[in-house]
């Protein structure tokens, strides 16, 4: 009875583990209680090898695909297939055997001829009907004179590379798309004018989209002019946002300052704010977290401050020792002088607790280039110094090296200055500086906005979230 297996194409259901197999009895071992298939396909898939044996311990259901019998036609002319035997599919047990029904289908045509059957896997009558259709289909395809290609044989066949061979022609399928047809169609005519007009209708049509800092909810316009002064300086700046800074003049900015002072902003605390936002200018200058790291100690900036016996050299020393504990390498010039303001003493004394340098002569500065050149020798009230020995040398000597330039608080002067800046920062409220390509930033050194309104100044904060910000002519 084993033989009568052999050449059936059966699915044999191992469980989630194996999967399903597919293929032809090859042989049927009772003895072992295995089973051979050849050509097999797993889970769908051809199996790269040519036959796989299974243990009937492995088989959880065994499903006949296609069965090939010899159908009699006894005299009542109704046709009997003959069922083949069957094998257990249990575990070890082969008493315990599994009847598997199958279906059988009489064809018109005389003789013996093989039945196909497409068996799926739960046994209820959608199997029926789908075998059902799939007979009447294969009738009909032989009749018409089509191909005779069953579902079986397009899932087991061998040969799928039929048309592989054959290069695909592009041009040929791109010269059937009509692009003047196709875009007239979308259009509604096929004129260019028209077209143009359907794209701009979209484009007005089209909703508003916001970048990441622009706001969504609508609000009152923006007053650009939020500062006015009682005396103009006659030049305006304005910031990154559109807001416009008027300049003032020296008297107007040194009545503010003594404002400020009356009020509790000492010298002391200027002093200490002044050096604090410099430094940080002068550090991004410099490279920033670039520069300045742990890892970094075989390249550290060097920085040349140029100090006078007066309060803007009084404002380079504060910058200057911030900008030493932050490890830069500073190196600060201030002549000996019988007689210095409080102030400039009080800060050298402290810039000498750091590990910066001071010199008093110009021969003892670096010969070669420096990272940065800070300028703090200037005077607001005194500009007879410019013409003292010292000033001219020191002058010089910033010239001749080839370091940019960062100025702090110089004095507005419409002549040419002395020293060419490349940056300039201001306090407060920007002066009217000379016409020089030197880039204004301003420093908030914080003045009270009340402050502001007592010596005549509509005053509103431009610098938003920093405190030192650059400004451009206006």
């Amino acid at each position: 009875m084993a033989t009568d297996w052999l050449g059936s194409v059966v699915s044999i259901n191992c469980g989630l583990t194996l999967g399903v197999y597919q293929g032809e009895v090859s042989s049927v071992d009772h003895a072992s209680q295995t089973i051979s298939l050849r050509k097999p396909y797993h889970n769908g898939i051809k199996c790269p090898v040519s036959e796989v044996m299974f243990s009937a311990v492995d088989i959880k259901e065994l499903k006949f695909l296609d069965i090939q019998n010899t159908v009699e036609k006894p005299s009542s002319g109704q046709g009997a297939a003959k069922e083949p035997g069957f094998v257990s599919a249990g575990r070890h047990d082969q008493s315990n055997r599994t009847t598997h029904p199958h279906l059988t289908s009489s064809s018109s045509h005389s003789g013996t001829a093989p039945i196909t059957v497409l068996r799926r896997v739960s046994s209820d009558s959608r199997g029926v009907t789908q075998a059902t259709h799939t007979k009447k289909k294969s009738v009909r395809n032989r009749g018409t004179g089509g191909p005779m290609r069953s579902k079986d044989d397009e899932c087991f066949r061998d040969g799928t590379d039929e048309d592989l061979d054959t290069d695909f022609d592009f041009e040929g399928n791109l010269a059937l798309f009509k692009k003047a047809t196709v875009f007239s169609q979308i259009d509604g005519t096929s004129s260019h004018s028209s077209r143009a007009q359907h794209h701009s209708k979209q484009a007005e049509q089209k909703p508003l989209y916001y970048r990441h800092d622009e706001n969504i909810l609508e609000g009152k316009p923006v007053i650009h002019r939020q500062i006015t002064v009682p005396q103009h300086g006659g030049k305006e700046y304005c910031t990154d946002t559109g807001l416009v800074v008027p300049s003032v003049p020296y008297e107007l900015h040194k009545h503010l300052l003594a404002t400020a002072g009356h009020w509790g902003l000492s010298l002391e605390r200027r002093l200490e704010t002044i050096g604090v936002c410099s430094s940080q200018m002068a550090i991004r200058l410099l490279g920033g977290p670039n520069r300045l790291t742990p890892k970094n100690v075989h390249q550290r900036p060097t920085v040349v401050l140029l100090c006078g016996p007066h309060l803007q050299g009084a404002q380079g020393v504060s910058c200057g020792r911030h900008l030493a504990n932050h490890e830069v390498e500073v190196i600060l010039f201030l002549p000996n002088f019988v007689k210095m303001q409080e102030s400039v003493t009080s800060e050298v004394n402290l810039y000498n607790k750091t590990s910066g340098k001071q010199v008093a002569s110009i021969k003892d500065l670096p010969a070669g280039p420096v990272d940065l050149l800070i300028n703090c020798l200037d005077c607001h009230e005194n500009p007879l110094l410019r013409q003292k020995s010292w000033y001219q040398s020191a002058a010089d000597w910033v010239n001749q090296n080839r370091a940019p330039v960062l100025s702090i608080d110089p004095p507005a002067d419409e002549q040419h200055p002395t020293v060419e800046a490349k940056w300039t920062l201001s306090l407060g409220l920007p002066l009217p500086l000379a016409e020089t390509e030197s880039r204004v930033y301003l420093c908030d050194i914080g003045i009270p906005k009340l402050v502001f309104q007592e010596v005549g100044i509509s005053y509103h904060s431009p610098f938003g979230c920093k405190f030192v910000i650059p400004l451009h002519p206006a």
